[in-house]
């Protein structure tokens, strides 16, 4: 491999990918198909010496049955009434005759979609497409830039998936196929699949984001090329896939792909069709993936270039894709090899979005089926794609995502309750990953939030009607994870007492505001990852409450406190000022504040 393409597996850290198709490491996606099990079925192995009458009570007292044995295994079928399958499989679980219990768990086939020209697409199975369509089918926030010729936007299997794109021939926005060309390539990557009729792409749900810069005579210029990935780069978009070629290096052009890759873009071009080891840019610059042509029979297509600087290999001939015009057609080339491959790269991006571009194409290199000389060679590079050999280890490798919502109680008061006057609410939220804040709603509108244990509100009912009220605690983990309590109903009742009474005496009115001091942080520092605010509150008739705001927001608020100490974590705030206000209530409600400002 020459010294520039080498950044895929020697100029980068790689990941370490173990392919497991347990449950532990993976995403939730797959976790959740791996869990699926017949409803009322329980796999049973009970000690040798166990007598069959002392097993027929045994299941018997739990409401369950044999409904077939595997003699030579010792393992039975159990019927369990489904309601009851999760008390019973625990009690069988504890019982000292049974040496295991579990679920009688589901295996499924790799899908399969609907499209009905499928089963004329024969590269599909032999990239395993089906296999990595069980982890993955694609994400709306993971489009592809169709680098080409324009896409049919009125063409049954592509209409509904394409994104605003650019003509950089005409310096418009009209995407229509002036070839016909990148509707095809279009389809290969990313046709609308499982939708009963046409054909089906790699990756199912990914937009297409269509760029025009090949023209009807079947050129395109560097200069537009390269414009297109810049203006693809500025769009987010991660995956690009460029079916067009010349023979000339370019500066401009490695420009632009450095320039894309770090936007974090990975880059597919095709090999080119001329059956020469000669490099065709931009498929040989550097930050390019390479992709030459394979055949049904994983030989490699006789029109297909090779060479040192090809990285991977797809299938190209007779592939049966979507044409200009709402119809089908085979067509063949490494033109189709390269966006069969960016799909897959685009699937492995929609199941696990935290992996960097390096990383993706490792992937796909080292999960490639080797063909040809053992390794790396100038035919198939590090091999023919394996796209559910990528999905597994793209999945393994995502990091662990905590799904369990907080638990969350409204203590006080109770269900039923007549409250009057300051109202204490006390709500209990609890979570693994600890709770980053609590919010209370009142008749579904927002009175409070608090961000620290305990979680304690004060609700002054003094403004308020007599009337029945709705409390709700809604609490969020770090993983933005939402647990909502259950409604607490309480009833509101200030008596208001009439009578006539003597005139009293005059007394002293309290019209002295509390004085606030912030301590920490001091106004204009520039804060940490996490700060802790300090601030006290004094007055000679003593504080009722202290509340913090951070820029307008509740933060925090106390009753009869007159300290506060606040721990804030900055790192999810964004860069710059920010305002910290602290503000004081006496007794007699007169109110005191400091304001200061701190930079991230």
């Amino acid at each position: 491999m020459q010294e520039r393409k080498k950044h895929f597996l020697h100029a980068v850290t790689t990941v370490i990918l173990t392919l497991t198709l347990g449950l532990t490491g993976v995403g939730m996606s797959w976790a959740q198909k791996a869990n699926k099990f017949v409803p009322d079925d329980l796999l049973v192995q009970i000690k040798s010496g166990t007598s069959k009458a002392d097993i027929d009570s045994l299941l018997k007292s739990h409401g369950a049955k044999t409904a077939d044995e595997i003699e030579k295994l010792k393992i039975r079928r159990v019927k369990v009434p489904a309601h009851a399958l999760e008390k019973v499989k625990a009690a069988l679980a504890r019982n000292p005759n049974v040496n295991f219990v579990e679920n009688n768990y589901i295996a499924e086939a790799g899908f399969e979609p609907n499209d009905d020209k499928y089963p004329s697409q024969w590269h599909l199975p032999k990239i395993s497409a089906p296999g990595a369509w069980d982890f993955e089918t694609g994400a709306t926030t993971t489009p592809i830039a169709i680098i080409d010729s324009g896409v049919d936007p009125t063409h049954p299997d592509l209409a509904y998936k394409l994104i605003d794109g650019y003509n950089f021939i005409g310096n418009n926005t009209d995407t229509h196929d002036v070839r016909g060309h990148g509707t095809a390539v279009a389809g290969a990557a990313a046709a609308m699949t499982d939708n009963v009729a046409g054909v089906a792409g790699v990756v199912w749900d990914s937009p297409i984001m269509p760029l025009v810069v090949l023209n009807a005579d079947d050129w395109a210029s560097y200069y537009d090329i390269a414009r297109a990935i810049t203006f693809a780069a500025d769009k987010g978009v991660r995956v690009m896939n460029i079916s067009i070629g010349g023979s000339s290096s370019s500066t401009t052009l490695q420009n632009a792909v450095n320039y894309a890759w770090n936007k974090g873009a990975v880059i597919f071009a095709c090999a080119q069709n001329y059956a020469t080891s000669t490099p065709y840019y931009p498929a040989a610059c550097a930050n390019v993936v390479a992709v030459s042509a394979t055949t049904s029979t994983d030989t490699r297509a006789s029109f297909s270039n090779y060479g040192d600087w090809v990285d991977i290999a797809a299938p190209g001939v007779s592939i049966l894709t979507t044409n200009n015009g709402g119809s089908y057609g085979s067509w063949s080339g490494t033109s189709f090899s390269s966006p069969i491959a960016a799909g897959v790269a685009a699937l492995i991006l929609s199941a696990n979005p935290s992996l960097t571009n390096a990383q993706v194409v490792d992937i796909i290199t080292r999960n490639a089926d080797d063909l040809g000389t053992a390794g790396f060679d100038p035919y198939f590079g590090y091999g023919r794609i394996n796209a559910h050999l990528c999905l597994a280890a793209a999945v393994a490798s995502a990091p662990e995502t905590d799904a369990t919502a907080p638990s969350v109680t409204i203590m006080t008061p109770s269900d039923g309750a007549t409250v009057s006057g300051g109202v204490s609410v006390e709500v209990q939220a609890m979570d693994d990953g600890g709770i980053d804040r609590v919010d209370l709603y009142l008749d579904g509108a927002l009175l409070a939030t608090d961000n620290a244990a305990p979680h304690q509100f004060y609700w002054d009912t003094t403004s308020y009607a007599d009337a029945t009220y709705e409390l709700l605690a809604i609490a969020y983990d770090g993983s933005n994870n939402e647990g909502k309590s259950a409604y607490v109903i309480v009833i509101l009742h200030n008596e208001i007492i009439n009578e006539e009474v003597a005139p009293e005496e005059p007394v002293d009115v309290d019209v002295t505001a509390p004085v606030v001091t912030i301590t920490s942080p001091r106004d204009g520092a520039y804060i940490s990852d996490k700060e802790i605010i300090n601030a006290v509150a004094s007055d000679s008739d003593g504080i009722r409450s202290m509340e913090l705001y951070l820029d307008g927001n509740l933060l925090r608020a106390a009753d009869y406190k007159s300290t506060l100490a606040v721990n804030w974590n900055t790192r999810k705030e964004s860069a710059g000022a920010h305002t910290l206000l602290v503000r004081a209530i006496d007794a007699a409600g007169n109110t005191g504040e400091q304001t200061i400002t701190v930079f991230k």
